[in-house]
């Protein structure tokens, strides 16, 4: 099936959704948040590289929120986000600069060894970040204009969509070019790009910063959702989370991050509301798409194809 009316297709079907399930609104503007996360990570699995501490940048992006919002007063949903934007954009750059020249476990367990670093320094700076207690994100006016609570968690549920589909098409658009392509290679003979004379790091060094855009992008739309930021956001397991949805939506495609995210969130929020034991039902559910699914559930949807995302 194309990809332009299938996805499509899923927006239209997420938009009714909501109208006949308004409580569908916050579970899918996060899911939305998470998606735009995973996919960050996914682009990183497109080169080989694991990050088990991805979360990090989805913490500074939700964390940058509430700092804009409490210490400089900015308000406006869209100053916000690009002020997330940007701040997960250099963290990355930084970051990366000096992960991007290891490979395998060892990077994985980088990241996953400064998202701690990140994690206790929420954690025991208080007067700061809150500590455990966490930040008050406050809502945000649009363009000047205070909405309601519910008015602005139905317009935050549309922004995240055209978030979405901006975000899908942009990586889209990167993987198709130049640097998408040589970051593919990377995966698969880093040696002959080095004798080609490509720069390898620099190579993995965009891809990371875009990873972690995307990310710090998440952030701030599940701050602004949920109305409050914790140091939990920047946890191993939040990573560990992340990385699950990628594989779980399928990494054959684009839409895998959102669709596993979307699926993981909708599982979750169901089997909770009618069992403490929703673990399991969770688990069940997960186990049964890597046995009966091993592309994902977006290769269920889309088979993959040639310059698909792998």
């Amino acid at each position: 099936m194309p990809l332009l009316p299938l996805a499509t297709g899923a927006i239209i079907a997420l938009v009714a959704a909501t109208f006949a399930f308004p409580w569908l609104e916050f579970v899918l503007t996060l899911a939305i948040a998470k998606g735009l996360a995973a996919l960050g990570v996914a682009i990183l699995l497109r080169g080989g590289l694991i990050s088990i501490g991805h979360a990090m940048f989805f913490a500074i992006g939700a964390y940058a929120t509430a700092f804009a919002m409490r210490d400089f007063g900015i308000t406006d949903v869209f100053a916000l986000i690009l002020i997330s934007a940007i701040i997960s954009l250099v963290a990355g750059l930084l970051i990366g600069a000096f992960v991007v020249r290891y490979r395998a476990i060892f990077f994985a367990m980088l990241n996953l060894a400064i998202s701690m670093v990140l994690f206790s320094l929420l954690s025991k700076f208080y007067g700061v970040t809150g500590g455990t207690d966490g930040l008050r994100v406050g809502t945000p006016t649009v363009l000047g204009m205070v909405l309601e609570a519910k008015g602005f968690a139905t317009f935050l549920f549309y922004a995240a969509i055209a978030a979405m589909v901006l975000a899908g098409l942009a990586v889209n658009a990167y993987f198709k070019s130049p640097l998408g392509e040589a970051l593919s290679a990377v995966h698969t003979n880093e040696i002959r790009l080095e004798y080609l004379g490509i720069p390898v790091r620099g190579v993995l060094l965009v891809a990371y910063g875009l990873s972690a855009l995307l990310a710090g992008i998440g952030g701030t739309f599940a701050a602004m959702t949920i109305g409050h930021v914790l140091p939990d956001m920047a946890y191993w397991t939040d990573s560990g989370h992340l990385v699950l949805v990628a594989v779980l939506g399928g990494i054959s495609g684009i839409g895998g991050p959102f669709v596993g995210a979307a699926f993981l969130e909708l599982v979750h929020t169901l089997a909770a509301g009618v069992t403490d034991a929703w673990n399991m039902i969770v688990g069940a559910a997960l186990l049964g798409v890597i046995f009966f699914l091993p592309k994902g559930l977006i290769g269920f949807i889309r088979p993959t194809k040639k310059g698909d995302l792998a």
